[in-house]
């Protein structure tokens, strides 16, 4: 059993641009991926300046990858997090709100994600204040599927160091304010999980009184301390036993979006295949896929560097080879691993703490 697959395009760091969009999606499609939802940090007018104008060509984009979407049978969704709307959830915030989702529908969305994330959260009404804003947002929308992503959306401490500690039960009393049709993101254990087990999932789900609509961080490769690290290697920890335990389950990918591809595809075979699944040799066969022969048996031999030491592992020497291996191939990915090389894709703190 493979449960519904999909693309949350939810990093901090450098946007993908709309053609690395459009390749993602439609290369992914084939292999299960039926959901694309457009969510970046870096869109300042879906977080920070949600009740801005949101730009005409950007709103144009938008509107026709919709619709590339739908062509290819993708759902597509956008994600907005209103920032801590629901610290003042007057009149001038309902109507920012509700403009926001009829342009979201004007421009073909057909999943919204209401995305609490990542926002100061220690008020003992935070549930409470958030359900109103979701049914709100459900009066208001055209789109068949709402999903939230809370404020606690993993049991990881960090979250409380960072944002302030949970309130008591946050997570029962969101799940009971919200209407039973509306979906809940989760990332596991951790916010960047290892695993995922059936009992965690069931203990979840008795928390929300619904299946939890997974957020997958891997391959995201975001921050000061992923983004010196290309994540390449096949899918563990998810074994297809979860499947009847999840609404859906969604991956947030890497800032190199051809490279993001590799993982996603042996997700789909981790699920197909079962308890036959291997993550190695799903790996190679994925990135022969999605790069040919050629560079996948490069990325294969230097899995070793690119993963695990990373930038800031390597020498100068070793860096200088590795680029101009890399730079010698004219291919997406191999692109994508030069720019990396060269300190194109690294985020920094301030990034995270200001997108």
């Amino acid at each position: 059993m493979t449960p519904e697959l999909g693309i949350v395009e939810g990093f901090y760091g450098r946007n993908w641009g709309w053609d690395a969009r459009r390749a993602v999606m439609r290369l992914l499609q084939p292999h299960g991926y039926s959901f694309y939802h457009y969510a970046p940090k870096g869109d300042a007018y879906l977080r920070r300046q949600w009740q801005a104008p949101y730009p005409a060509e950007e709103a144009a984009e938008l509107a026709r990858f919709a619709t590339e979407c739908r062509v290819a049978k993708v759902r597509f969704g956008i994600g907005l997090s209103p920032y801590e709307i629901w610290s003042n959830f007057d009149g001038a915030a309902q109507t920012a709100l509700a403009d926001r989702l009829a342009l979201f529908a004007d421009l073909g969305a057909d999943d919204i994600g209401l995305l609490f994330d990542d926002m100061q959260g220690d008020r003992p009404d935070l549930a409470e204040r958030q359900a109103e804003v979701v049914d709100f947002a459900r009066a208001h929308t055209g789109a068949a599927r709402l999903i939230v992503c809370p404020s606690y959306y993993s049991d990881d401490s960090v979250l409380d160091r960072v944002f302030g500690a949970r309130p008591d039960r946050y997570l029962e009393t969101l799940g009971a304010q919200l209407a039973p049709e509306v979906e809940i993101f989760w990332t596991g254990e951790e916010v960047c999980s290892r695993a995922f087990s059936p009992g965690h999932l069931a203990r979840v789900t008795a928390q929300l009184g619904r299946k939890p609509f997974l957020w997958d961080n891997y391959p995201v490769n975001d921050g000061p301390r992923m983004s010196p690290h290309l994540h390449l290697r096949g899918f563990t920890g998810r074994p297809a036993g979860i499947a009847p335990h999840i609404a859906a389950h969604a991956i947030n990918p890497a800032l190199q979006p051809m490279l993001s591809c590799i993982p996603a595809i042996t997700l789909a075979m981790s699920y197909a295949q079962g308890d036959a699944y291997q993550y190695a040799a799903a790996f190679l066969e994925a990135a022969r896929a999605v790069a040919g022969p050629e560079i996948a048996a490069m990325l294969q031999a230097d899995l070793l560097g690119l993963q695990d030491a990373g930038l800031d592992g390597m020498t100068a020497e070793r860096k200088a080879k590795l680029r101009a291996k890399y730079a010698a191939v004219d291919h997406a990915c191999a692109r994508e691993v030069v720019e990396w090389l060269d300190g194109r894709y690294g985020v920094s703190a301030e990034e995270v703490a200001t997108q």
